[in-house]
């Protein structure tokens, strides 16, 4: 294929010369002379490992070279990858100047095409936030090509997962590729371009592909906090850190997995909640600052609040509430998320009925009955007896369980009871197109 990259940066050159490598005809794009000047001369604008080398090897054969005229690039190519920078602006926020800009310029040129050639396909993979595709770039190159994204000019989003110091072995090694498309044409382009190299595709809407990015990046920046926060902590509790998460990591069932990591409702129970407000008083009392693992239970406390709102938003004050224990298939009420929901509910005067089919105050024993009895005294009036009883009162229902005698009963459409749904209910994308359900986090 013959493809422009603009930006000759870490992302544009090594994209371009690994591209160029695999045997598409390449032409880099950037406002700075001295780096196309590098290009064209053979030299490696950036340094990175074997990228040297790679650029030598595919200017001399002609498979890559570089210029500052944007309307020379898009004349002679058939996908533009856009990989400028995306700097943060002093209050944090994302700069799109240089995307708008280029963008503009791309448009321009595209106009002066006028179609000769066939249809060109504008790839984005600088890292942006969702919504910053279709709501800014797509309506600015459509105004100067003067047409339609996906029919006059092809978009996607496909987001990059290189590593600087070992990008050449990331770009041929890929974890993932991402394409983010408008139409399938669009897709299709961004296919072809990586023809051959290994690793799962997604195929997805394009926001979806923008947000990607930021829930890798996110995530790494979490792990290495929490690893050097915990490591903090062990140390000044006389522990080997390394020996703890080489324990910790060889658990690729519920550590190093997707365990637990799919949005849903807050956690509770026995065990999570009193062990992290452990650890935390054991790193304060070392004089050991951990503002990532102190603002666990506050966050778990603000994702509660969430559900809350949903159903203060409805306007309503009848609710039914279907679940109540920390996990389905027990009654242990222990710092369960739903009696806090419940709780507050109550104390904001909400007609609260609940149903967990293995909830009954009566078989209640022990701590579990002293907890609900501390925070929850009035539960024998909010229970009801039936799933039937719940709907026939609410005007809103929380979903908290995946008790199938709930679930099969739950009404679709307008006539119901409102669904705020806490769980990800099994037909959640069908929900989502009904009047009255609200997704927790989805």
């Amino acid at each position: 294929m013959r493809v422009s990259v603009f930006g000759l940066g870490y992302v544009g050159c090594v994209s371009a010369a690994c591209l160029a490598s695999m045997g598409h005809e390449v032409i880099g794009v950037d406002v700075n002379q001295v780096k196309v000047d590098l290009v064209n001369d053979g030299k490696a604008p950036v340094v990175e490992e074997r990228i040297g080398e790679l650029i030598a090897e595919v200017v001399r054969t002609g498979a890559l070279r570089a210029t500052g005229d944007v309307r020379e690039a898009i004349m002679e190519s058939d996908v533009s990858l856009v990989c400028v920078g995306t700097p943060s602006e002093p209050n944090g926020s994302l700069c799109t100047t240089y995307l708008e800009r280029v963008t503009e310029e791309i448009g321009a040129a595209l106009a002066d095409r006028d179609g000769s050639g066939g249809r060109h396909t504008v790839v984005f993979r600088s890292t942006m936030l969702p919504g910053t595709c279709l709501n800014l770039l797509v309506p600015i190159l459509e105004k100067f090509v003067g047409g339609t994204a996906g029919v006059d000019v092809g978009v996607a989003v496909n987001p990059e997962f290189l590593r600087e110091g070992t990008s050449v072995r990331d770009f041929f090694d890929p974890p993932k590729t991402v394409i983010g498309e408008v139409d399938p044409a669009s897709g299709d382009a961004v296919m072809a371009l990586y023809d051959g190299l290994p690793g799962e595709v997604f195929r997805v809407p394009v926001p979806t592909a923008e947000a990607i990015k930021y829930a890798d990046n996110a995530f790494h920046g979490l792990k290495i906090g929490f690893a050097n926060e915990l490591g903090a902590v062990c140390q000044a509790l006389g522990v080997d850190s390394h020996q703890v998460m080489d324990v910790f990591l060889a658990d690729r069932k519920l550590n190093i997995s997707p365990a637990y990591l799919r949005p849903g409702f807050a956690f509770g129970g026995s065990c999570l909640p009193k062990d992290l407000r452990s650890l935390v008083h054991a790193a304060q009392r070392a004089d050991v600052s951990v503002p990532i693992l102190s603002h666990v239970l506050p966050s778990n406390s603000d994702h509660l609040q969430r559900a809350v709102e949903l159903v203060e938003r409805t306007g309503k004050r009848r609710v039914g509430l279907f679940g109540l224990s920390f996990k389905p298939g027990t009654d242990d009420l222990r710092e369960s998320p739903l009696v806090e929901l419940a709780e507050r509910l109550f104390g904001k005067g909400y007609d609260l009925r609940i149903y967990d089919a293995n909830v009954s105050l009566s078989r209640l024993l022990g701590a579990n009955r002293q907890y609900i009895e501390t925070r929850l005294p009035h539960l024998g009036q909010l229970l009801a007896d039936s799933v039937g009883e719940v709907l026939e009162h609410a005007e809103v229902c929380l979903v908290g369980t995946r008790d199938p005698e709930v679930l099969s009963a739950l009404p679709h459409g307008a006539d119901g009871p409102a669904i705020v749904d806490l769980i990800h209910l099994p037909d959640a994308e069908r929900r989502r197109t009904e009047p009255g359900y609200m997704g927790l986090a989805w």
